[in-house]
């Protein structure tokens, strides 16, 4: 089985999947686009118009919840409870983290300071409440790494790269949190799962954008 993932270097969605195919020991290929200047094939493949996108067997996959338990049910064992209810609510819990994601997008990408605090308010609501669900160590599920944990490690690795540039101590007040993403932080498949430059190009991005967090860029 010959599988090819779609990227753009800087996507959370596509760490996601990253994460997964390391951790399952998974074989495949990877293409690098520009999502902001994509190529004509790419529009023909990707229904959204985003990454990643999966490639297997002749079939096209999109959607990193979607790659991820496709990725998890052919390669046992498997990173999702067995138990159905608890699966459901995994993979709420995955679904939030999504929300999470976006809501990290729109706090970095703030154009003044007034909206970043608004940002900045929003996204720490939301992380009490998932502060609350941490009830077990190391993991969401407790000692078994989930698709739960790898929905939330690329949310934590930018928390943690911005922080050294602009301390705002977003995880680090939530103390169950921030154990979580350290512990998460430390595993090979979570720092493999980017590009080496990956820190230059997603600082680039928020330079780039010229909002109020460009300002303590350099």
């Amino acid at each position: 089985m010959k599988l090819e993932l779609i990227s753009f270097k800087i996507c959370p969605f596509v760490q996601r999947s990253m994460i997964t195919l390391l951790e399952k020991g998974i074989s495949f290929d990877i293409t690098y686009i520009d999502i902001n200047d994509p190529p004509a094939w790419f529009s023909e493949i990707s229904p959204f118009g985003k990454v990643p996108v999966l490639r297997t067997n002749g079939s096209v996959l999109f959607e990193s919840a979607v790659i991820n338990e496709y990725l998890d049910e052919i390669t046992p064992p498997s990173m999702h409870p067995q138990d159905p209810l608890q699966k459901a609510l995994h993979r709420g819990w995955i679904e939030y983290a999504s929300s999470l994601i976006f809501a990290q997008h729109d706090l970095y990408w703030s154009k003044d300071e007034p909206l970043y605090e608004k940002n900045r308010q929003h996204i720490g609501s939301l992380l009490k409440r998932l502060d609350a669900q941490i009830t077990h160590t190391p993991y969401f599920n407790g000692t078994n790494l989930s698709l739960v944990d790898v929905a939330y490690a690329p949310l934590f690795m930018r928390f943690k790269l911005i922080e050294k540039i602009h301390p705002a101590n977003i995880i680090q007040q939530h103390t169950r949190l921030y154990a979580w993403s350290e512990e998460l932080m430390s595993l090979d498949s979570v720092q493999k799962s980017v590009v080496p430059e990956f820190e230059e190009l997603y600082i680039g991005a928020i330079r780039k954008a010229e909002g109020y967090m460009s300002q303590f860029l350099g």
